[in-house]
């Protein structure tokens, strides 16, 4: 019999400890973050939010236009993503059709910390079932609210940092 890794059998289902306690699905989502090797800072003023993050094109035959993290969610909420493109843009249009969702049935926008804990939500049931993977992406909100002024709101990031 040929020998196996420690983690052998474990990383198969996001559903499945290790003997240490460890879900490897959900380490390898927050390696996917780390590994990308991208930084982005939220600042907020009395009157201002700023988000910034580096652009970095991979390879010269990219159109560096093509290349963002930041995102337009609604009228007046935008975010920042670090992680995987790919798990970025799914969470991206999930965002939108929750803000449009939020103003059909309420009538106004939605608050920029309910959001973040809608994504947070979200993104936590992707830990849970046998069926899903753990995404790999980390989002930072940033908004303009009408009564409370300028928000940023990371709550995502600290929901599924919880469960690992």
């Amino acid at each position: 019999m040929s020998s196996r890794s420690s983690s052998a059998g474990y990383d198969r289902h996001i559903t499945i400890f290790s003997p240490e306690g460890k879900l490897y699905q959900v380490d390898y989502a927050f390696n996917a973050v780390k590994n990308v090797g991208l930084t982005a800072i939220g600042v907020r003023g009395q009157d201002s939010v700023v988000i910034i993050t580096q652009k970095k094109v991979p390879d010269k035959l990219i159109d560096p236009s093509s290349i963002t993290h930041m995102f337009s969610i609604s009228r007046n909420i935008g975010c920042v993503v670090t992680g995987a493109i790919a798990d970025a843009m799914a969470i991206v249009k999930r965002a939108r059709s929750e803000v449009t969702d939020f103003k059909y049935k309420n009538g106004h926008e939605i608050p920029v910390h309910f959001l973040a804990k809608r994504m947070a939500d979200f993104q936590q049931v992707f830990t849970q079932h046998a069926f899903t993977r753990a995404l790999g992406v980390t989002i930072m909100y940033i908004a303009i609210d009408d009564e409370k002024g300028p928000r940023k709101d990371s709550s995502a990031l600290s929901r599924i940092e919880s469960v690992s």
